[in-house]
């Protein structure tokens, strides 16, 4: 077992941040904790590394009652959005800082710095400050600060929020490659489901203090658990039951609402008696796939993706008339907006 998670329960005066969670990561896995902003994803890494309390329930790591431990006890190694780096340390000294306090002999220390620096891809970059390296390269030294100290349990919260675009994508991808390496018990918070998707083993998706699904990439995009779930990974069109998309097929719904996903929606040039009519109202190119905004006949807007070579053969514009229909679709009895 690698963290254990019973009842916890946390709340910051009249608001609720964890509410009776429960929740299982298995040793030397890579778990996502995934929701919006206020899901209480955060809050919960902070439970787990001590930096706040529950009000009830019992945490465990690596199979010991870890519940009423100060964070120096729980042996936790702990990365910030903002690096938290030592300004005025070089990269060497950062990450020798929690083995230094912890007085260990200094050929050990040493060895285990040159040892991160290349495990990271810094090596050669040892004595430089923080301020000359760039943000990516910022973070890896966090990283390997944290796991200098040989953590039983690696906690990250939003590790690459401060980076843009193509330095997350980056990094995520090479997160992936390191966590492989050490096999540390790792959890990170993130806010981007496509993170989320292409980094964790699982998928720890939390909404209103709660936990919604706990599953594999796959199993949370193509068994969604909720409504919430559905909605909150991955787009999605959400339409009325009685949507004539459906009456058309043979998709029947006892629900109000019916989740649609863009690319399970099918289009057509020719009518047939499983498709509904509408009207191309955009087109909008996405490099590797086409994004269609479509208009119903009963007033509903639809959106699509379809692959370059599909497009193609389809030769679609604006205000050309089309006919559609569902691959796929769920309902559920209850839907939370995000």
């Amino acid at each position: 077992m690698g963290i254990l998670v019973e009842n916890v329960s946390k709340q910051f005066g009249s608001f609720k941040a964890v509410d009776q969670v429960n929740l299982e990561i298995k040793s030397g896995s890579l778990v996502a904790l995934l929701g919006p902003s206020g899901s209480g994803k955060s809050t919960l890494l902070r439970l787990i590394a001590g930096l706040e309390m529950p009000d009830s329930g019992k945490i465990y790591l690596t199979g010991n009652d870890a519940t009423s431990q100060s964070v120096q006890q729980r042996n936790i190694g702990f990365v910030f959005q903002h690096y938290a780096l030592f300004k005025h340390l070089t990269v060497r000294q950062n990450i020798a800082f929690g083995l230094e306090i912890r007085k260990k002999p200094e050929q050990k220390i040493k060895g285990r710095v040159e040892q991160l620096l290349e495990l990271v891809q810094l090596s050669g970059l040892g004595d430089r400050y923080p301020s000359q390296l760039s943000g990516g390269q910022r973070q890896r030294v966090a990283l390997a600060r944290a796991l200098a100290v040989e953590p039983s349990v690696l906690l990250l919260d939003e590790p690459f929020g401060a980076l843009d675009a193509k330095v997350r994508k980056d990094l995520r991808a090479w997160l992936r490659r390191l966590h492989d390496e050490v096999h540390v018990t790792t959890v990170f918070v993130t806010h981007d489901q496509e993170e989320a998707m292409e980094v964790s083993d699982e998928v720890v998706v939390m909404n209103k203090g709660r936990v919604e699904q706990v599953g594999t990439p796959a199993q949370i995009y193509d068994n969604p658990a909720t409504a919430f779930v559905m909605s909150f990974i991955g787009p999605v069109n959400v339409l009325p039951s009685s949507s004539k998309i459906f009456q058309s097929s043979a998709f029947e719904s006892s629900n109000p609402q019916v989740f649609l996903r863009p690319q399970d929606v099918i289009i057509e040039k020719m009518a047939n008696g499983a498709t509904a009519a509408a009207t191309v109202n955009r087109v909008i190119h996405l490099g590797w796939e086409i994004q269609i905004e479509l208009n119903l006949d009963d007033g509903q807007v639809v959106t699509a993706h379809l692959t370059r070579d599909r497009f193609d053969q389809l030769e679609l514009e604006p205000q050309q008339r089309v006919y559609v229909k569902p691959k796929d679709a769920k309902s559920f009895p209850v839907y939370y907006s995000i």
